[in-house]
């Protein structure tokens, strides 16, 4: 290592501690935005269906056919 490299190394180390001393007083409150069940949402019932949701979705299918979407498989 040369003595540039060397400057470098110490320079690194001096602003990590001067960042870690500066953390020391921060008081870190957790918060968690997901759910306790690992990540999983919980379902809902089927009877809460939203009608405008279906009703966009069949409104942007290309092809339906009464309650279903008509859709190609492995083509794309």
């Amino acid at each position: 290592m040369g003595k540039n490299d060397e400057a470098t190394l110490k320079e690194a180390q001096r602003i990590l501690d001067s960042f870690s001393k500066s953390l020391e007083n921060i008081d870190v409150q957790e918060k968690s935005i997901k759910n306790d069940e690992l990540g999983y949402r919980t379902e809902k019932d089927a009877s809460e269906a939203d009608e405008d949701f279906r009703d966009r979705m069949f409104k942007n299918a290309p092809k339906t056919s009464g309650d279903f979407i008509i859709a190609e498989k492995k083509k794309w």
